[in-house]
């Protein structure tokens, strides 16, 4: 089982999946980082100033702990909301990275479609009256020898 595994691992297919996944994070990293520094900072100042990751909706504020000296008096408690601003940002993120993979794809498929149309290489001539009978005199010669 440890050999099955092992070659499975060697196969070139779960390298270049591997590579694609790890890609595939940094880019989305990338992109999220885009859409919450770059895209949604001059957003929100179009629409008034508002910065869509500080959107929520307060569900229960939170409540810091009161302390005398070194006792806790009361507990903290911690806020509970239902922050929309960060899903925004998450569903612009999706959809540029949506359209990014869209463009890839639409090219992958564009040059695989070019290779299709492409000629196939001519099939070479057919061998002349001259080299049939040449090879089969070689054939004949080799069974004699």
């Amino acid at each position: 089982m440890l050999k099955e595994f092992q070659d499975f691992i060697k196969k070139g297919n779960v390298l270049q999946m591997a590579v694609g996944l790890i890609m595939a994070l940094y880019f989305g990293a990338i992109t999220k980082s885009f859409v919450d520094d770059i895209l949604m900072p001059p957003l929100g100042l179009l629409i008034g100033g508002v910065d869509f990751s500080s959107l929520k909706l307060v569900l229960q504020e939170g409540v810091a702990a009161v302390m005398d000296g070194d006792v806790v008096v009361t507990e903290a408690v911690k806020e509970v909301s239902i922050n929309y601003g960060t899903f925004i940002n998450t569903i612009i993120t999706f959809l540029i990275v949506a359209f990014a993979v869209f463009m890839l794809v639409k090219a992958y498929n564009k040059m695989e479609k070019k290779k299709e149309e492409a000629p196939a290489p001519a099939a070479p001539p057919a061998p002349s009256k001259e080299e049939i009978l040449l090879a089969e005199i070689r054939d004949e010669l080799r069974k004699r020898s």
